[in-house]
């Protein structure tokens, strides 16, 4: 585990960290791609992405006529305030999930821990490096760690979940500031009344669990 969050942080970074404390942060509005590779680089989910950040609300919806070889094929719809997330098939089938754990790469919680500020690329050159913060992401009920990476306007660029055995890092592609079609972040008609399934005793179910 702890040779992918080193991978994870030389992904991320080259340079020397700040004096200041940040506090965490609220992430904007966003639409964009959301890039899920394992620590072996392989490409696990690549597709498009709605995330309300007022209300908590995400679709992410894998994305088949990219020209990449992804081993998953999700359409989720997630409101973590309410910790419900529906897992959307094809020909209308739906999931009603319930999660016990609000964590996902899009947002720095109350909780987080902030480590450094870095820049990507170059201090010394205009317009030729990016600085972003590091954080900390607390994981109740796993035995892993988590970190973000975000620039100093709060928007997430990438973040790493890692447990004893494997890791993920998420990366977030071409985003836009705002959402660009509210519709997909409403519960569709098929998907309503449906009951929430319940969790196996003692397991921890959240965002995450949908991509290891």
């Amino acid at each position: 585990m702890y040779a992918t969050v080193l991978l994870f942080v030389f992904m991320c970074w080259t340079a020397s960290a700040h004096a200041d404390q940040p506090q965490p942060c609220r992430s904007p509005n966003m639409t964009g791609l959301l890039s899920l590779k394992g620590t072996l680089g392989e490409v696990r989910a690549l597709g498009v992405f709605t995330y309300d950040s007022m209300h908590k609300k995400l679709r992410f919806q894998s994305n088949s006529s990219l020209s990449m070889d992804v081993t998953l094929d999700l359409d989720l719809l997630v409101f973590f305030e309410e910790g419900i997330l529906y897992k959307i098939g094809k020909n209308q089938s739906c999931e009603k999930k319930s999660l016990q754990s609000k964590n996902h790469p899009f947002a720095i919680p109350n909780d987080a821990t902030y480590i450094s500020t870095m820049t990507s690329g170059s201090i010394f050159i205009e317009g030729e490096g990016l600085k972003f913060q590091i954080w900390t992401i607390p994981t109740p009920g796993y035995k892993g760690q988590s970190f973000m990476c975000a620039t100093m306007g709060c928007l997430p660029l990438s973040t790493m979940f890692a447990r004893e055995s494997s890791g993920f890092v998420y990366s977030n592609l071409n985003v836009e500031l705002d959402i660009k079609d509210p519709d997909l972040l409403v519960v569709p008609p098929f998907c309503q009344g449906l009951h929430v399934e319940e969790t196996p005793e003692g397991t921890v179910y959240d965002f995450y669990e949908e991509f290891l």
